[in-house]
């Protein structure tokens, strides 16, 4: 029986990624239709083990059917097809037992165009199904968040323009107030949507300098009560020397300013913010408390996903996506995150950020 590289596939360069490392599943088979390779992907996907794939046809290895119920390998005839024939595009196909994938299939050829290596590639439908919804719930939940303040502005604006001369100035100032409200609520939605699409294409650019964290958190709490919330409502704590951080400012303020007005909205009582060193590898580590009925610990998995409303979440909407991008904007940094119940009830999340020398690098 042919080894797991039969003669045919060329043998991978230097640093070359193995079979294994790719995240699709791979079949090749060579000119006489038997499998040379099949890496760890296709085995997830398929259920067939590599003993059970080298070797055989690739036919009998990959039953695969279209939707409706046909042998797709009658239909394709990849090795008696046309010789001029190079690829076949991605389309769903399925298994004996109903498991749904997206195929697509390629040929090496040689002079003659017979075919020499023929390469399948095999992905996940369910996940690609599971992005798409996604993707649509994204979409609507934008134009749901969007409609209600450009109803306003355009409201507003229209009323201000055909009436101008029946309000007065007091009147006027409470309806430009307001449009330059709905204005800076749009501006956040679109913020967030960058970030969503840029942390899912790992393209967050960090533009790091050394960061007064203690000083940071204090920026955020005097934000909060100069906007009118009592300056009681905050206890910050800073135990012990920090040290030396190379952080982005913009998205640490971004951070902190989510996890507090997480806090201060989903939570009650007391919000405590902790800085301390990190007590397990170099760095530091901020603590945000509340002191409310906290996460049920079933939820305490999904509260980083898109979407993750809190139980407070109705009363004053958002799109779910807050502790997404916090998520991803620590991880971005190095870090991790994690959420649990406060010492005095409530939910406490906590994340760390290394120390270290900057990265200019994107993340």
């Amino acid at each position: 029986m042919p080894g797991p590289r039969a003669e045919h596939a060329d043998p991978p360069g230097p640093g070359a990624l193995e079979p294994d490392d790719l995240p699709d599943g791979l079949l090749v088979a060579g000119p006489d239709g038997r499998v040379a390779i099949f890496n760890a992907a296709a085995r997830r996907l398929t259920g067939v083990t590599a003993e059970a794939a080298i070797g055989r046809d690739f036919r009998d290895v990959l039953p695969l059917h279209d939707t409706e119920g046909r042998d797709w390998w009658k239909c394709a005839a990849p090795y008696e097809g046309l010789h001029t024939r190079s690829r076949h595009p991605e389309q769903t196909l399925f298994l004996p037992d109903g498991t749904e994938l997206l195929v697509s299939a390629a040929y090496r050829r040689d002079a003659r165009g017979r075919v020499e290596r023929f390469t399948v590639t095999l992905r996940d439908a369910a996940r690609r199904a599971r992005r798409e919804r996604d993707r649509a719930d994204l979409v609507s939940t934008v134009a749901h968040e969007l409609r209600s303040p450009l109803t306003s502005v355009k409201g507003f604006t229209a009323t201000l323009l055909s009436k101008w001369h029946r309000f007065n100035d007091d009147q006027k100032l409470v309806m430009l107030e307001t449009v330059n409200a709905d204005a800076d609520r749009v501006t956040r939605l679109i913020t967030e949507l960058l970030d969503v699409s840029r942390i899912e294409a790992g393209r967050l650019e960090m533009r790091r300098q050394v960061v007064d964290l203690a000083e940071e958190v204090r920026k955020i709490i005097a934000g909060r009560v100069a906007a009118g919330e009592p300056a009681d409502r905050f206890r910050f704590e800073v135990r012990g020397e920090l040290p030396e951080l190379w952080l982005d400012p913009d998205k640490m303020d971004q951070v902190l300013g989510n996890l507090v007005e997480n806090a201060v909205r989903h939570g009650a009582g007391t919000v405590t913010i902790v800085v301390e060193p990190d007590a397990h590898k170099e760095g530091a580590a901020v603590s945000v408390r509340d002191e409310g009925e906290g996460i049920p610990p079933e939820a305490a998995q999904r509260v980083f996903r898109q979407f993750w409303r809190g139980p407070a979440s109705g009363r004053r909407g958002g799109t779910g996506l807050g502790l997404y991008i916090v998520k991803g904007l620590v991880e971005a940094h190095g870090g991790t995150i994690t959420v649990r119940r406060a010492p005095g009830g409530g939910a406490e999340f906590r994340f760390t950020v290394p120390a270290g020398a900057p990265d200019h690098a994107t993340a």
